[in-house]
């Protein structure tokens, strides 16, 4: 079980109680620098699974993430397993999003305040390794329109985060 820290996280760690963003593989810089910004608004911790189709100091991601991206409360893990390892997450703790979600809309759980939600890369979504087992927990953000396949990561992953911390943000 490896883990690499890039990035000290800023006074401190993150509170037990605070929501974590999981994106498995991301493939695409501007992304991961917008969700980093949209962590750091909210007081989250941004959890990076490997491998990266990017490299993090790469301009994209900063400029997404404009001078925000220092405050990011960042974690890195090579892999799904050593982050089940480390972390240890409760099954009912990790929600997955995916645009066929089983579990059903966003709007359906009650999210944990502690909750992981969790994303795959934009050309695939998440691997059979970490959907395996959790069609329950696989939700979806609802696309009236049939002339659209997808939603920008960045975009699905900031209504997300705002529904899952719906109670906890008044």
């Amino acid at each position: 079980m490896s883990v690499a820290v890039i990035t000290p996280m800023p006074d401190g760690p993150a509170p037990k109680e605070t929501m974590k963003i999981v994106l498995v593989h991301p493939e695409i810089p501007g992304n991961t620098g917008t969700i980093g910004r949209t962590c750091v608004a909210l007081d989250l911790e941004l959890i990076l699974i490997h491998p990266l189709g990017f490299d993090l100091s790469e301009k994209a991601v900063r400029r997404a993430g404009l001078d925000y991206w220092q405050h990011v409360r960042l974690r890195e893990y090579e892999s799904w397993s050593a982050f089940l390892a480390d972390r240890a997450p409760p099954d009912d703790h990790l929600f997955l999003f995916e645009q066929d979600g089983a579990g059903g809309t966003v709007y359906a759980p009650d999210y944990p305040p502690d909750a992981y939600l969790i994303f795959g890369r934009e050309t695939k979504g998440l691997p059979a390794e970490v959907l395996e087992g959790r069609a329950n927990q696989t939700f979806r953000l609802p696309m009236r329109s049939p002339h659209i396949r997808s939603l920008n990561l960045a975009n699905a992953a900031t209504a997300v985060i705002y529904q899952a911390m719906r109670a906890y943000l008044e």
